[in-house]
Formats: structure tokens, sequence, C-alpha cells
């Protein structure tokens, strides 16, 4: 079973206005995970889709998703998933992959349907807008790029685990890792920030039942708090009205993090004349989101 929410983009001054109720219907996603169910969310922050698919019974498929505007989903898209089980199989572009708890598989522009099996396996999906193809890549757990931040006289002594990042595994536009505190911390993000220049999604993974985490929101004169559970996720829109300032964990031993870049096809506008081409040498031109949608016939 496959189903899609839409959430549209929420104007800081409404935000501001919003009950506890009202703060977690717009921003976050609560139940991701259902045996034999594909779940995605495709949001208006920079149409990122936000999903999680359980197949438990027997292979899921992901093929048409009617938001995208295309035949198949990720015929202009690209997409990471991450197996939170075990024992997950994805079958895309021709091939099968074998993930391991954590591990995360890039999936490039064009891929196609793609399978997701695997009695023990659940999948936490992210997907975004691309402008060209890459190829498929696997990366494990053990060959993330770990960076050692943080420390324990400030209760953040973390390490990052970086997966998809200019450094590693290339995309497009995602970003994405996993931070894993060391016991006794609490805190996931110290110092504070704000997010200007970028979209992000957040799922806190292997929390107790009877423990949950602070996540902290909104202008940092102002701030608002959703209480989270374990496997459930946050969406933090470009803009410091929705800036994730800080969480408290109460504690977690995991996160996931996803992170949308700004692609120049669509954050940065301007008007280009009739003759400009809309790629150069392989690399995307920025010209003005009416434009791309104009050319390419696709509403996604």
């Amino acid at each position: 079973m496959h189903k899609t929410n839409l959430r549209r983009a929420i104007d800081p001054r409404h935000a501001k206005t919003m009950s506890s109720a009202e703060l977690r219907a717009e921003f976050m996603i609560e139940d991701l995970f259902k045996d034999d169910e594909v779940n995605l969310t495709y949001t208006q922050y920079d149409r990122m889709i936000v999903g999680g698919a359980k197949p438990k019974s027997g292979p899921l498929a992901i093929d048409a998703v009617d938001q995208t505007g295309t035949p198949s989903w990720l015929d202009r898209r690209e997409a990471v998933l991450v197996n939170l089980g075990t024992g997950g199989t994805v079958e895309a572009g021709g091939e099968t992959y074998s993930l391991g708890r954590c591990d995360m598989l890039y999936l490039g522009m064009g891929t196609g349907a793609v399978t997701l099996s695997g009695e023990d396996a659940y999948f936490y999906i992210i997907s975004a807008p691309a402008h060209r193809a890459i190829p498929a890549q696997l990366v494990t757990i053990d060959d993330a790029r770990q960076v050692p931040l943080g420390s324990r006289d400030t209760c953040n002594e973390r390490v990052i685990y970086q997966f998809i990042h200019p450094e590693g595994i290339e995309s497009c536009q995602i970003v994405m890792g996993m931070t894993k505190l060391a016991p006794g911390s609490i805190w996931n993000t110290m110092p504070a920030h704000v997010h200007e220049r970028r979209s992000e999604a957040y799922i806190y993974i292997d929390l107790p039942e009877d423990q949950n985490v602070v996540h902290l929101m909104g202008e940092p004169d102002e701030t608002r708090h959703m209480i989270v559970r374990n496997e459930q996720a946050v969406l933090s829109p470009r803009g410091r009205y929705t800036a994730a300032l800080a969480r408290l964990l109460i504690p977690l031993s995991g996160r996931w993090r996803a992170t949308i870049w700004p692609s120049p096809i669509w954050i940065w506008s301007r008007w280009k004349t009739s003759n400009e081409p809309l790629f150069t040498a392989g690399k995307p031109r920025i010209c003005d989101r009416r434009e791309h949608r104009h050319r390419s016939g696709n509403r996604d």
C-alpha cells in the first residue's frame, strides 16, 4: 500500500500563532513506519519528500507518485534510503543492493521504480529534485566518515557519521548523515544555529519507549518546542522561524539527519534571455523556476 500526504509551506508570522497541536500537524511526521505500507510526505519546503516503508509481509514498490508530476517518482528526482531495521534489500535500476542496519543507498535521477523487501527491514526515505543523473551508490555505516565533536563537560559529546556529503558520496542536493551521542550527553546541537540557506528533516531513533526528545524551533528570541518520540520525523524548513536551534535529548543514542542544500535551479531566481542555455558545460544555470517548469513539461 502506498500513501502520500502533502504539507504546504507555513508563513513565519503564522507559525508564531500556532498551538502545540498545530505545530505538530504541520512540522512533525508521526507515523512513518506501518507494516506493509509506503508512507510519503511531499512538502513544499524545497519540494522535499520524507517517507518510510516497512515491507513486513512482502516486497513494496515505489513508482508513480502523483505529486511529482512525472510517470515515475525519480524521473527528475534523487533519493536516499536508510535501513533502520536489519536484512533489507533494494532493487533499483536493474541492480540489487543489500542494506544492513543504518546503511544508506543513494539513487540518482532516472532510476525508475524501486522495490523494497526484508521481513525485518524498514526504510527511511528522503528525496529531492535533481538536475542530472548520478550513479547509485551504497555506503555502509562502517564506511561513513566519522567526525567527533563536542565535549563531555558541555553534555554534547557526539560523533557525526557523514554519508552523502561534498567530500563523500556525490549528489545533486541531498546531504545526509547520522549523529550519535556519547553516554551522558543530552544536547544534540550546541551552540544553537539557524537555517537560512537550507531545509532539513530529522528522524530520532533508538529512543526507549519512556523517553522523549525536546525539539526546539522558532526565532532565537521566541522559540517553540515539540515533544518527539522514537522514529518520529521533524521538518525544519529554510528560514529562521523554523530553525532547529537545539535539541535536548533525554537521552538519545542515535539520530538521522537529512539536509537539502539549495539548488541553483530553484533557490536563486533571475530572468534570462531566450538564447541562454539552461545547462552549460554540464552544470545548471541559475534560472527562474517558472522557466524550468515550462521547459521540462514537469510540475515537480
